[in-house]
């Protein structure tokens, strides 16, 4: 299932959405001393206009976890991630499930 939808998500060169989303899960789930490092690497991967798998967020977004990255918290990420789970929700995942990619692990499963 999850391999099936990142082998389409890449397909369509948007793998970024579900590797940010899986990010900010780990995230969640790291003892705090740890979140302070992940979120700047979570920044600096996703969100920074300048990042190597830039998600499509909103610059409101953008700026609020700008504010955010001095002091993150468990929840630092959680209104970013909504907004690309929502945009995965509605756009990718329908056309996943009408995709080979579905119907190839749909078989195999």
């Amino acid at each position: 299932g999850l391999q099936a939808f990142r082998g389409f998500l890449r397909s369509e060169f948007s793998e970024e959405n579900l590797e940010f989303w899986l990010a900010c899960e780990n995230y969640r789930i790291s003892p705090s001393n740890l979140q302070k490092t992940k979120a700047s690497r979570i920044y600096n991967q996703f969100i920074n206009p300048d990042a190597p798998l830039e998600v499509n967020l909103d610059a409101e977004t953008r700026e609020a976890l700008l504010g955010l990255m001095d002091s993150p918290g468990a929840e630092t990420f959680d209104r970013a991630q909504e907004r690309i789970y929502s945009l995965m929700a509605k756009d990718s995942f329908p056309r996943f499930l009408r995709s080979h990619h579905c119907m190839e692990a749909i078989k195999a499963f």
